[in-house]
């Protein structure tokens, strides 16, 4: 990243211009893709979903241009947002793909109007002094000193890249099994307007040094960011951490929230956490256990009975646990009930698909690691519920299963039964005090790990991890939360 110099003849100007009132922004995108390719692609297609290009090129043309509206309308500057847009090939296989990405191209600190000491992403930091800090300054990037650079693969939904799912250019939502780009967009031009750590190595704690050139373990310059991440555990933010703490606070699941005032004074739509409570013969059986809803098939009742738990035992040769064909055991002991499956080798899709056909009526998806579960996927033939839990609490449950056993009569073994309702106390994705979690898995998720909400809010946030199917356009309250926090760090 590089980090120009600010001079004294552009701080005057920029103090002349930074008082003047901005109502919205301006958001200008450049194709820097050959023609032929990308946005040049000639391919010819049939308008869908509201966007009326009829070449692959112009659909991807116009959801640019339809993103760039939504975000001009929810932020202000005076000064234009120059985005470097472009279509490449990035890593793929058959059953993955990297979709794309988006950041800050530069980065500056000691301008007009900012945070003394303290690194902003180029597009927040030319609205705060008012001027394109990089005008007339010597481009060492090969982008031409544009604020947001943004790629996406060209190839994902062919052969050998996520293979038959592509982006939907749609503009209505309806992605169906294919990727939403209108969202995908949305959240990458998020980060790139500083919805990011960006100058903090999360594997270290470490901060990027004053002159930009690499990372050090003590005097680097904080990032915008850290004055609001708070940690419950350390008790202090991580502006005032050392880079060990920093370090620590990045794995640390659950407890380290955002205490920016606005996003704080927004939050009040975050539901409740639900859970499931179970009732057993066996007292060792009665747990009460937080849940996460999967993305796929029909919502998980909010209050009331889910049915009696089943566990599905693993089959000979099978591929995965629920990876396959019920056999008759299992079939037999999951008709008309909850089955626990493990998470492991296929999607939860198939697992919940493979239940239902089974005869269950609902499903618990268990992680195979530590962490909040949140099962994703698409398949719309699926039609009953499923939620997922952590590997800990999946582990009690079906220890409970097999403690109801001896309860029971000779002729009908001791069940447990679970029953689906909300924590009054505790509010999902957020910490006791209400204040909105960030993502911190035990396991570090180079990219992901600090620089987005919690997996666990509820209703899903456009800048959590993973785009969910329920996002709408909409960035703040009482559907999200995505300006609020650009509004903390000055947007």
């Amino acid at each position: 990243m590089r980090t120009p110099v600010i001079t004294r003849s552009l701080i005057a100007a920029a103090c002349a211009l930074a008082c003047m009132a901005s109502q919205a922004a301006t958001i200008k995108i450049t194709s820097r893709d050959k023609a032929g390719e990308g946005f040049n692609d000639p391919t010819p297609v049939t308008p869908v979903g509201g966007n009326p290009g009829t070449t692959l090129g112009a659909q991807r043309w116009n959801v640019y241009q339809y993103v760039a509206s939504i975000w001009e309308k929810n932020i202000d500057s005076n000064v234009v947002i120059n985005v470097s847009a472009g279509w490449e090939a990035l890593t793929c296989t058959s059953t993955s793909a990297t979709l794309g990405s988006a950041g800050a191209l530069n980065i500056w600190h000691d301008f007009p109007n900012g945070k003394a000491g303290t690194w902003y992403p180029q597009a927040l930091a030319n609205k705060l002094a008012g001027v394109n800090l990089s005008d007339g300054q010597p481009d060492s990037t090969g982008y031409d000193n544009f604020d947001i650079k943004t790629q996406f693969n060209v190839n994902l939904g062919n052969t050998g890249c996520l293979d038959g799912s592509k982006f939907y250019l749609g503009l209505d939502g309806n992605a169906g099994t294919n990727v939403n780009f209108v969202e995908t967009l949305l959240h990458e031009l998020g980060h790139g307007l500083g919805f990011s750590v960006l100058t903090v190595s999360t594997s270290t704690g470490s901060r990027l040094n004053a002159a930009g050139t690499g990372y050090v373990a003590t005097g680097g310059l904080p990032s915008i960011w850290e004055q609001y991440m708070y940690d419950n555990t350390a008790k202090k933010t991580w502006l005032n951490m050392t880079s060990a703490e920093r370090k620590a606070s990045a794995i640390n699941p659950l407890q380290l929230a955002w205490i920016g005032p606005n996003v704080k004074a927004g939050a009040g739509f975050l539901k409740h956490i639900p859970i499931v409570k179970t009732v057993s013969p066996a007292t060792s059986g009665n747990l009460s256990l937080d849940f996460s809803a999967a993305s796929f098939g029909p919502a998980a009742p909010s209050s009331g009975t889910f049915g009696v738990l089943a566990n599905v035992a693993t089959q000979t040769n099978e591929t995965g646990p629920g990876c396959d064909a019920f056999d008759t055991a299992n079939t037999m002991a999951v008709k008309g009930k909850v089955a626990i499956i493990s998470r492991g080798t296929c999607s939860f899709a198939i697992k919940v698909k493979n239940a239902q056909n089974a005869g269950a009526v609902g499903v618990i998806l268990v992680n195979n690691t530590t962490g909040a579960l949140i099962p994703g996927g698409t398949d719309t033939t699926i039609t009953i519920p499923a939620v997922g839990v952590t590997q800990a609490d999946g582990n009690a449950l079906k220890a409970a299963v097999t403690a109801a056993i001896p309860y029971g009569t000779r002729s009908k073994a001791g069940t447990v039964t679970a029953n689906l309702t909300t924590d009054p106390a505790r509010i999902a994705g957020a910490d006791t005090n209400g204040n909105p979690l960030l993502y911190t898995p035990a396991t570090l998720a180079p990219g992901s790990s600090v620089s987005h909400w919690d997996v666990t809010a509820t209703p899903n946030l456009l800048m959590e991890p993973n785009i969910n199917s329920d996002l709408t356009t909409t960035l703040v309250p009482p559907v999200d939360l995505t300006v609020p926090l650009l509004k903390d760090l000055g947007w």
